[in-house]
């Protein structure tokens, strides 16, 4: 069933339109890579799809009985947020506070939730560890642990493995392969071309041309050859 909807999708900032024309689909169970050039809206679109942004033009709508707040996100991080002083376990259950509500606490179900995501994520043992002095994998293993105590349908990942050498980048990818296989719905911004045509069900490429379909149908349309041209610095693959 369809989780959230696009209909003819404006994106920009102080009168300045990015992008437009979106219309796409993305349904239970759905791997969704958003690729496309430097500047053309992929990070944009993420955060009016969190409603941070109000859209220029167009709608989003949202269906499957999913609510805003049942949205997962991991975002690019800066260099203060990674520098943040506060434990592990601290981190992961405020992803939590959209369930609170009014209540100034966590109950016991939230707790426990966070605890099972940790162990999920392989990071149960760094529980009491300071943020700050983990790895870059380890953080975003936490963040991704953080996302996942606010939905258990939808994550929005915004350059998940940004910075990561080789080996932590592919563990990374499995990672989030995993939570799709479980059923948990990703919607993914990357310039990884190679990791979206591995991992992804769908593309949506926004540039000077905007597709959305099928990966087996992005590798065969002139955005998906061109774009992989281009990434692969104009030597046909």
């Amino acid at each position: 069933m369809a989780l959230i909807t696009i209909q003819d999708l404006s994106l920009g900032y102080d009168s300045h339109i990015i992008a437009e024309g979106l219309d796409l689909t993305v349904n239970t169970g759905d791997y969704l890579c958003i690729v496309g050039e430097n500047g053309s809206g992929k990070t944009t679109l993420m955060k009016t799809l969190l409603s941070l942004q109000e859209p220029a033009g167009g709608q989003i709508l949202i269906g499957d009985g999913l609510k805003r707040n049942e949205i997962g996100y991991l975002p690019q991080q800066t260099v203060v947020q990674k520098d943040f002083p506060a434990s592990v376990k601290e981190i992961v259950i405020s992803g939590c506070q959209g369930r609170c509500g009014l209540r100034p606490f966590y109950s016991k179900q939230e707790k426990q939730l966070a605890m099972t995501n940790m162990e999920r994520m392989g990071i149960l043992p760094l529980k009491d560890r300071c943020y700050r002095e983990l790895s870059g994998g380890q953080q975003q293993r936490v963040l991704l642990a953080r996302a996942l105590c606010a939905t258990g349908k939808v994550l929005l990942l915004d350059e998940p493995v940004a910075g990561l050498d080789p080996k932590v980048t592919t563990e990374m990818y499995e990672l989030i392969e995993n939570l799709n296989r479980e059923g948990i719905t990703i919607i993914m911004i990357s310039h990884d071309i190679a990791a979206a045509i591995r991992y992804a069900s769908h593309i949506l490429h926004i540039g000077s041309s905007v597709f959305y379909g099928k990966k087996k149908e992005y590798l065969e349309s002139d955005a998906g050859k061109f774009f992989l041209l281009q990434q692969n610095g104009g030597k046909e693959s």
